[in-house]
């Protein structure tokens, strides 16, 4: 059949090549097992990225920390200053209050001068009102009356021809002139009393200008009071509020850095706990059982320059090496009259093909009509074949890993490794993988969902 032909043929170039994989397999299990590290998060065997990168995490972490310590201070401070705030609030209060009373005693006073102003101007029009009234003949006989009382005439001197009128002018000017005199003495007063409200008006309006002044004073106080208490909180407050978020953030990245630590001190320890598993693997042939996580946190070591985890614990983690169809599946039919030993897929064109599992490359090249091949010891006695490609990158003891490119498929199907309906047209690759020389089903191997199966 063609596959056992192409294995047949296989046969010497793989126990060739597999030599140096036994040498390598003897020396790792002679070597001391690495011993399971301790509880520190990243040992110091660990891989040099794992304490690159935990390096600079903790470096990281106590510059947060730092910041996080200055962070508290400054909030401490804050919380203080706004307690202080707090605190001034009630001689703040007090003051206001005190302003404010003033004011109501300003606002009092002013109303008092306003209607004492009010009142003297009242009695102004009211004394302006009786000496308006008064004739200007009394005016003129109050002043001559006036003249008259300064430098009396004598009392004989009398017209000889009307001695009866004189003397009768005489006794009339001396009844009416105490009245005149009465009524003089009242438009004197009146004057007077005028003369005193306008000095009174003036000395109430400049009293009302003081409480003017003293109002508008209290007024600005308790406005300024209050403005600088409602910034001053809320400069403070907005201040608090600030440092506490990005203490927040601080705090959220310290947590982050402190878990990626912690991933790192767990991926350090899977790495190890792997290596352990794959020397005792190749000692005995017995891989011991690895749990997921670990499998994982193994195979994400970019530095492995040897298999993550023995090839048995790989089960249900390989990388399926190209997109496409299944048109061949183990077991079935060939085409040719065989049972298929592996899988066949349909690809794309020029579709990258990559390492299906971490290994060293035993063959890589042309052979026969199957176009190039890649054949991988994936170890423990595992080999993994691909055939089918149209270029391959891979050099013979080269060690790849899980997912590296390998080479690329043509545009068309290169040697029949299968018959099916699919034609010369579309390129085809084979997997098949084997236990020291045993074909084994590949179905389970994946990782990922298997490719489609071809209907029809």
């Amino acid at each position: 059949m063609r596959r056992l032909t192409l294995w047949a043929a296989l046969g010497v170039v793989v126990a060739a090549s597999a030599a140096p994989v036994a040498l390598r397999a003897q020396s790792s299990a002679s070597s001391p097992s690495s011993e399971v590290p301790s509880s520190a998060p990243v040992p110091d065997d660990a891989p040099n990225w794992i304490r690159e990168e935990a390096t600079d995490s903790a470096t990281a972490l106590a510059d947060l920390e730092a910041s996080l310590s200055l962070s508290a201070d400054r909030s401490a401070t804050l919380k203080a200053e706004i307690e202080a705030m707090k605190g001034d609030r009630d001689k703040q209060n007090a003051a206001l209050i005190a302003a404010t009373e003033r004011v109501k005693l300003a606002e009092a006073e002013v109303a008092a001068v306003e209607q004492k102003i009010g009142d003297l101007i009242v009695q102004e029009l009211d004394t302006r009102g009786r000496l308006d009234g008064a004739d200007a003949s009394i005016s003129n006989v109050l002043a001559a009356l006036e003249r008259i009382s300064r430098n009396p005439p004598p009392a004989l001197i009398v017209d000889p021809s009307d001695a009866l009128g004189s003397a009768r002018s005489a006794i009339l000017i001396s009844a009416i002139l105490p009245q005149l005199q009465a009524k003089a003495d009242e438009v004197n007063a009146d004057l007077g009393y005028l003369n005193q409200i306008k000095l009174d008006a003036q000395a109430e309006e400049a009293n009302l200008k003081a409480n003017f002044d003293v109002l508008e004073e209290e007024q600005l106080r308790i406005a300024t009071l209050i403005a600088a208490r409602k910034t001053n909180e809320e400069t403070a407050n907005a201040a608090l509020a600030a440092e506490e978020q990005e203490a927040a953030l601080m705090a959220e990245r310290a947590a982050q850095l402190k878990q990626t630590i912690a991933d790192l001190g767990k991926q350090a320890d899977a790495v190890a706990t792997a290596a352990a598993a794959t020397q005792t693997a190749n000692s005995n042939g017995n891989a011991p059982k690895l749990d997921r996580e670990t499998v994982m946190m193994a195979l994400a070591n970019p530095e492995r320059t040897e298999p993550a985890v023995p090839f048995a614990s790989a089960r249900g983690f390989l990388n399926m090496p190209v997109a496409g169809v299944n048109i061949a599946n183990y077991g079935d039919g060939d085409g040719f009259g065989g049972i298929s030993k592996g899988l066949s897929i349909v690809t794309r064109a020029e579709a990258p093909v990559a390492a299906p599992a971490d290994g060293w490359v035993l063959y890589a090249g042309d052979y026969l009509n199957y176009g190039q091949i890649i054949i991988l010891d994936v170890g423990q006695g595992h080999t993994i074949l691909l055939a089918g490609l149209a270029a391959v990158n891979a050099k013979v003891g080269q060690f790849v890993r899980m997912g590296d490119t390998l080479g690329a498929m043509g545009s068309r199907t290169i040697g029949r490794t299968v018959a099916s309906s699919a034609g010369a047209s579309r390129p085809t690759l084979y997997i098949e993988m084997r236990n020291k020389n045993t074909p084994i089903d590949p179905t389970g191997w994946w990782a990922a969902p298997t490719n489609p199966t071809q209907s029809g």
